[in-house]
């Protein structure tokens, strides 16, 4: 999907060297790599961050640079790789730069009765994972004792523990963590939840979920999936997941899944 979130024609490639080393590790295969090359041969400081922030891409740089040699200096032509790599990212550029961007667009604002009227949250140990800037973990926060917001990008926690302060809950906590890899101990929470995070590793993100959740305790999804039988709605209804309909403003009938862990 394509974001269109800032105008990344007006901010320097530079905007970069705010990335961190997870998002750095999903570039091989997604950027444009002829015009990366461009960018990246224009802006060396970019190239040196890459490389020294996540080794695990030296390789892919490596290839990006062999595979397409030097072009010159012409600065339109740098500034137009420029802009097509920020583009690319669109959405990562708006987490680094301002996640107050992100926050105000309009499909965020789905009727919150579509999480509080699934599960009570009162008194409850939360788990909001890949947390962004918030939206699930402080609709849980009106009742719940105690909401860990799970977010792997610094600028997003910090926007979090902002906005938690700014609306008077004393109760929302972050955590630097990733759905495959969260930071709390088995059977931790009463809730799990996330929005548009679930899919790119079903089998892992699932397990994961579940293994923090108490017994008894729920799992919940909104993954974003449109209102189709696609993969990530297969997958989870064959791990017993219900499922309903909701609207996401101006992006349509969206699908959320929940299940409650076993005894």
């Amino acid at each position: 999907m394509s974001y269109c979130w800032i105008n990344v024609k007006e901010i320097s490639f530079k905007n970069l060297l705010l990335l961190e080393r997870e998002q750095i590790s999903w570039f091989p295969g997604w950027l444009p790599e002829a015009e990366l090359a461009i960018a990246l041969r224009a802006n060396e400081s970019v190239a040196w961050y890459f490389r020294h922030k996540c080794s695990e891409v030296n390789d892919w740089v490596d290839k990006v640079f062999a595979e397409n040699g030097a072009i010159g200096t012409d600065e339109e032509m740098i500034r137009e790789a420029e802009i097509k790599v920020m583009q690319s990212m669109n959405d990562l550029l708006t987490y680094a730069v301002d996640p107050g961007i992100y926050d105000k667009q309009a499909f965020l604002n789905w009727d919150s009765a579509e999480l509080s009227g699934r599960v009570d949250f009162s008194d409850k140990i939360v788990l909001d994972i890949g947390a962004g800037t918030g939206r699930l973990a402080f609709i849980a926060a009106e009742k719940a004792e105690t909401v860990y917001a799970v977010e792997p990008v610094e600028n997003l926690r910090r926007y979090i523990k902002t906005k938690a302060k700014k609306l008077g809950f004393s109760n929302v906590f972050v955590a630097d963590g990733l759905i495959e890899d969260i930071p709390f101990p088995n059977e931790f929470a009463d809730v799990v939840m996330g929005g548009h995070v679930f899919g790119d590793h079903p089998e892992s993100e699932f397990e994961e979920s579940m293994r923090v959740i108490k017994r008894r305790g729920m799992l919940i999804f909104c993954p974003g999936n449109n209102d189709v039988d696609d993969a990530r709605h297969e997958f989870l209804v064959a791990q017993g997941c219900e499922w309903s309909r909701f609207e996401e403003p101006e992006d349509g009938w969206k699908r959320k899944y929940w299940v409650n862990k076993g005894d």
